[in-house]
């Protein structure tokens, strides 16, 4: 019987021949084999091919700024330049951001438009300690990272406010299902605290890493009074004692911790008129379990007395 014969691995250098001439007939063919073989290549052949994918459409060109990421060279810079004063097509401002010149930036910061363009500008731009930081261009979880990767100082008051500044914004939100840590999803006994939402969570990080201990002791200290009066209210019980999906249940139990939190807050935070709405019934299988008088709407504003957390009751389970 006669075997098949093994079709063999065309030269790279042919492909790349191949799929600069556009009347080669083997554009499609060759684009696909470069693409897959592209990153077991010597920098050489790499760099031919990411030359000749800036000079063709746009599809080829998307592709060649992914690699472009990884594999920069400054031979590439006045191509990118061009392309980029053309049209911010694709990731190419992600490029021009990590590996233009900081003058570069500075001077045309404002055509970087795209959401988190200014916090990747800033991260290097404000290594440079006399750069002064558009704070209102960031989210405070931004900002604190820019902060910290560019070993700037913060004071003890300034995180303490930006944390529970933070602690504001996650309670007065919009979205149906919160953004909650990893750590959150521990059983329907689980007590969610503030610090289990993501951007708080995100900003305890950062402080701890600036080593603003006392501040991140202080919100422990805090957090613990929040826990304590979510494991003693009543929309705390009656969300353990209910049948719910494990998802219906984070969401419930989130709200819980939304609207304790927001009253432990100082005065100063609470800016505006909060309200949760059915928080103990995000689905008709929790309504069908509860009688119309447990039933609650919560319109929480301005608490006029302070927040005092009980005693720490000994069977709580943190």
């Amino acid at each position: 019987m006669k075997s098949k014969e093994r079709k063999r691995n065309t030269p790279i250098a042919t492909l790349i021949k191949n799929y600069i001439n556009k009347k080669s007939g083997k554009v499609p063919e060759s684009r696909k084999e470069i693409q897959r073989r592209f990153d077991y290549l010597d920098w050489k052949d790499q760099k031919k091919i990411m030359q000749a994918f800036l000079e063709s459409g746009k599809t080829d060109r998307l592709w060649a700024y992914t690699k472009l990421l990884d594999n920069w060279d400054k031979s590439f810079e006045p191509r990118i330049k061009e392309l980029w004063e053309q049209s911010h097509e694709g990731i190419i401002s992600w490029v021009v951001i990590n590996y233009f010149p900081s003058k570069f930036l500075f001077q045309n910061i404002d055509k970087f438009t795209d959401d988190r363009d200014y916090y990747f500008i800033c991260l290097r731009l404000a290594e440079d300690k006399s750069y002064i930081i558009d704070r209102s261009k960031l989210s405070i979880t931004d900002y604190l990272s820019v902060l910290y990767h560019t070993d700037r100082p913060l004071s003890d008051d300034e995180a303490r406010d930006l944390l529970y500044k933070t602690v504001h914004d996650v309670c007065t939100e919009d979205g149906d299902y919160p953004q909650l840590s990893r750590y959150a999803y521990a059983g329907k006994d689980f007590i969610i605290g503030p610090i289990l939402f993501q951007d708080v969570n995100l900003a305890v990080y950062y402080l701890r890493k600036m080593d603003l201990t006392d501040v991140v002791h202080q919100f422990e200290i805090w957090n613990e009074g929040v826990q304590r009066a979510v494991f003693n209210s009543p929309e705390f019980k009656k969300i353990v004692n209910t049948d719910m999906i494990e998802y219906e249940i984070e969401e419930a139990k989130a709200k819980v911790a939304k609207k304790y939190a927001y009253l432990a807050l100082d005065d100063k935070y609470k800016t505006e008129a909060f309200c949760i709405d059915n928080a103990l019934t995000p689905h008709e299988r929790f309504k069908e379990n509860a009688s119309s008088e447990e039933e609650i709407t919560w319109n929480i504003k301005k608490s006029a007395l302070p927040f005092e957390p009980e005693a720490k009751d000994t069977i709580l389970p943190f």
